[in-house]
C-alpha cells in the first residue's frame, strides 16, 4: 500500500493533532528500525503509521485495534501489515514473533515519552534533546504517566536492544520529521 493511502485512513479516521504526531513519530522510528533488520522501510512505516488509527472510534481495549482490523482489511491494507498492528497490544494475543512485530510493540509507548520531555524543555526542540533528559524524566513516575514504562522496558527488551541505546535511536529517529511534529523548537 502506498504511503498517500495510509495517510487518507488516518486522515479520515483521526482528528486530534497529538495522535497524528505519535503515528508519524512511529513511522519514523520504524522506518529507521527497518534499516537495522534489513527489512522494507516502506512496509516497516505502513505499521507505524497506521497503528492507532483506530483509536478515536476504537478508545478501549475491548475495541482497539482489533476492531479497526475489518477496516483495515477493506482498505487493502497487506494482512501482514495488519498482524503487526494487532501484535503492538498485548491483550490481543497475536504474537511478536518477528523483528517488525517487536519494532512496533517497542516504539509504540516511548514516542509518547520522548515527546512529552520534548514539550516541556525552554527549547521545544528535538534538536537538543539528549538521552540524558529522558532518563531523567524517567525517574519521575508522575512525568507523562500515560507512558507504560513496563511496557517500555519490555519492548526494548523483546527487540534485544539497550533500553537507553533505544531511545536515542527513536530520538533520532524522530529529528528526520520534528517540523512535522511540531517539535523543531516553533512552540518555544
Amino acid at each position: 500500500m502506498e504511503r498517500e493511502k495510509a495517510l487518507a485512513i488516518v486522515n479520515e479516521y483521526v482528528s486530534n493533532p497529538a495522535l497524528v504526531h505519535h503515528m508519524l513519530a512511529v513511522e519514523a522510528a520504524m522506518r529507521d528500525y527497518a534499516q537495522v533488520y534489513g527489512g522494507d522501510p516502506d512496509a516497516w512505516g505502513l505499521a507505524g503509521l497506521l497503528h492507532d488509527f483506530d483509536w478515536e472510534i476504537h478508545p478501549t481495549l475491548d475495541r482497539h485495534p482489533q476492531a479497526g482490523a475489518p477496516i483495515l482489511r477493506e482498505r487493502g491494507v497487506p494482512e501482514d501489515t495488519i498482524q503487526c498492528i494487532l501484535s503492538h497490544a498485548q491483550h490481543t494475543g497475536v504474537p511478536r514473533d518477528s523483528h517488525l512485530r517487536r519494532a512496533l510493540f517497542a516504539c509504540d509507548e516511548i514516542t509518547g515519552l520522548i515527546t512529552a520531555v520534548v514539550l516541556v524543555r525552554p527549547s521545544r526542540s528535538l534538536e537538543d534533546l539528549k538521552v540524558s533528559s529522558v532518563r531523567k524524566k524517567w525517574k519521575d513516575a508522575r512525568f507523562a504517566a500515560g507512558a507504560n514504562r513496563d511496557e517500555i522496558e519490555q519492548g526494548a527488551q523483546e527487540l534485544g536492544v539497550d533500553l537507553w541505546d533505544h531511545v536515542e535511536r527513536v530520538i533520532g529517529s524522530m529529528r528526520h520529521i520534528a517540523p512535522e511534529l511540531g517539535l523543531d523548537g516553533r512552540l518555544a
